[in-house]
């Protein structure tokens, strides 16, 4: 686990203004600990996000005083996805926290590389709990294991440090290689796609003679 740095100012105007001057709103807020409303640096923010995401400690430094933390949620503009709010945990390192630590998929299987299957993934990240001292960046997820198509990589499949639980049902599966599809059915599908080209192409030419008509009638009227 790595130890992020990120400096914070105490925040004393209005989101609205703060967004419009490149700034991103945020609080941090813990047991026992009073809410602080913070300011953030929109670009610094963004490289530390994308480095430490949800599951590394950061020392939050805010007017010189260190605090330990985790970026607990992210708020997206639903239009630009800009972030527009940021919420920081305080971590009491003696308590064990909750949180989402990231798949990493690693390794080849020849059901791949040799078999042409394709793998398919189901999840990207597992929800945790353990002693803030305890956490990883993320979780290697080898599927040089799967050497046959009717095998797969389950959450009980997943190694984890000690001290570390996995709070996912279990028997949830992460990934898996399905084969390739045969000649039959790949031949089955040609033939669907055949079938529904040739049923909208009748469609339309049943709206076709309704528009002659309407064509007719306005050629008749301006005869008239």
């Amino acid at each position: 686990m790595t130890d992020f740095k990120f400096k914070a100012q105490k925040r004393d105007k209005a989101a609205k203004e703060l967004r419009r001057n490149g700034l991103i709103p945020a609080v941090i807020y813990g047991k026992k600990f009073e809410n602080i409303g913070l300011e953030l640096d929109s670009h610094e923010f963004l490289l530390l996000f994308r480095d430490a995401g949800s599951s590394n400690l950061v020392d939050l430094n805010i007017d010189g005083k260190s605090v330990k933390t985790l970026i607990h949620d992210v708020q997206h503009h639903p239009m630009t996805n800009a972030i527009i709010h940021v919420d920081f945990l305080k971590i009491d390192m003696k308590e064990k926290i909750r949180t989402e630590i990231p798949l990493e998929f690693v390794g080849e299987t020849s059901l791949v590389i040799d078999q042409e299957g394709s793998l398919i993934t189901s999840k990207d990240a597992v929800e945790v709990e353990c002693l803030p001292a305890d956490l990883v960046d993320h979780i290697n997820v080898d599927i040089s294991t799967l050497t046959s198509f009717d095998m797969n990589i389950k959450v009980a499949d997943l190694r984890v440090p000690a001290g570390m639980e996995i709070l996912d049902d279990p028997e949830e599966v992460v990934a898996l290689v399905q084969p390739p599809r045969s000649e039959e059915e790949l031949e089955a599908l040609d033939e669907e796609v055949v079938e529904d080209v040739e049923a909208i192409e009748v469609e339309n030419a049943g709206e076709a003679p309704a528009e002659g008509e309407e064509a007719a009638k306005e050629d008749k009227k301006g005869a008239e």
